[in-house]
């Protein structure tokens, strides 16, 4: 594996992805995804005292509030990430879609729908030694696309070859076994490999991808997330022991979507529109759908209706559907890719964005709550998932910052504030 150049010559050395430049990191540069860390989730931590480093780096580095891409799922936003933009730019929407040309339902799990490149591919073309670990293996084929290094998932550990994934023996590099896939040490077996390999062997560039498997079942307050959370506050100590720069930002928050009683409290917009317009007059199609549906339900805050005849218009149902409570926005497809940036080949005919602590589904019969085991549903996908932290252990330049003025932060900012913007 390539080396890291030293600090005068990577200075010189700088791509341009996506309508952006990169400067080569002068010394090993991570930047974490906490999936579904909602900013409440530090703030609580805080004051339980249970995040020492974190609340280090929040004081002496740099920390904010960051806005992430719409919809709020996973795969959007950590390809946003990775990208450096917007899903309009990379072609990646949503975990679950209808391909409009073919008309068939398609689940992400590959780099198949990906229309950009990645900055991590960019630096390892340009020499970079880059690494990728996600928890699951769905993302990593697409954060790892044309990525030359070592990319493996969490979930896959102990299948890792070198063909496949650049390294083989992941489990004996950690020093455990493969975690469950539904378990808080899915994540933390991601930042204990990345950890591992940093020590190892001084990669330029890691891109770490965590699980939202704590949040979707506990709230801040509770202890298992008061817990994980000390857990990887632990793992961020390490990294920066190593030398590293730590950037860390989420793909996306959440929201507690459960009545007082504790039942789901959901839409079913599939059931909706079949009352109101005839059965069989739309399909309702949920993004967040993805392999892990004992996570949600393949409940979320945004689906997408795709209408079967011309008899209803966009416009007419998008009215209807906004009328209604517990809808919040309810767009067409020109309306919601204008204001989100979204890709219009991926978009039905009416987005529909839930209102807080409402979830939205297709039809009844199409969710299995049982996976739920009774637990409240804590979900995202809308509006109110949108804030995440944005972290970054270094002092950002004061000549940067004045770069940004004026412009809201994203969360597919972080590699630039790491990489461009933090103090030599």
């Amino acid at each position: 594996m390539p080396q890291r150049n030293a600090s005068t010559e990577a200075a010189t050395r700088e791509t341009a992805v996506n309508g952006r430049t990169y400067r080569w990191p002068d010394r090993t540069t991570v930047v974490i995804c906490f999936d579904g860390c909602d900013p409440e989730y530090i703030e609580t931590a805080s004051k339980a005292g249970v995040i020492p480093t974190l609340d280090a780096i929040r004081r002496d580095g740099f920390e904010s509030v960051a806005l992430a891409a719409m919809p709020t799922f996973t795969n959007p936003n950590n390809v946003s990430i990775v990208c450096g933009a917007p899903p309009a730019v990379h072609g990646v929407s949503g975990n679950y879609y209808i391909d409009r040309k073919t008309g068939q339902e398609v689940m992400m799990v590959d780099a198949k729908p990906m229309q950009a490149e990645t900055i991590l591919a960019a630096l390892s073309k340009l020499g970079a030694s880059v690494i990728a670990v996600t928890a699951k293996d769905k993302l990593r084929k697409a954060l790892a696309h044309n990525m030359t290094g070592i990319a493996f998932s969490a979930e896959k550990a102990a299948e890792s070859t070198m063909e496949e994934n650049g390294i083989a023996n992941v489990t004996d590099l950690v020093g455990r076994q493969q975690p469950d896939q539904y378990s808080a040490d899915l994540s933390l077996f991601v930042l204990d490999a990345g950890i591992a390999l940093i020590g190892e062997r001084k990669p330029d560039l890691v891109y770490l991808s965590l699980s939202d498997y704590v949040q979707h079942a506990h709230a801040p307050s509770e202890a298992p997330a008061l817990n994980f959370m000390g857990e990887v506050d632990q793992r961020v100590k390490k990294l920066l022991d190593l030398g590293a720069v730590v950037a860390i930002v989420a793909d996306h928050g959440m929201n507690d979507m459960s009545s007082t009683a504790g039942d789901a409290n959901v839409l079913y917009v599939g059931d909706i529109l079949d009352a109101e317009y005839g059965e069989g007059a739309a399909k309702v199609i949920c993004p967040i759908t993805d392999p892990f549906v004992r996570h949600h339900g393949a409940l979320g805050g945004f689906v997408r209706v795709h209408l079967k005849t011309s008899e209803n218009s966009p416009d007419k149902v998008a009215s209807f559907l906004k009328s209604l409570p517990g809808i919040e926005e309810a767009l067409t497809r020109e309306e919601v890719c204008a204001r989100f940036s979204l890709p219009s080949d991926k978009e039905g005919d009416v987005a529909v964005i839930a209102a807080k602590g409402v979830a939205l589904g297709a039809r009844k019969v199409d969710h299995d709550l049982s996976a739920l085991a009774g637990a409240r549903l804590r979900s995202h996908g809308g509006l109110f998932e949108q804030r995440v932290p944005f972290i970054v252990s270094e002092k950002i330049t004061a000549e940067f910052l004045d770069t940004k003025q004026g412009t809201d932060l994203r969360n597919f900012d972080v590699f630039d504030f790491a990489l461009n913007g933090v103090v030599s």
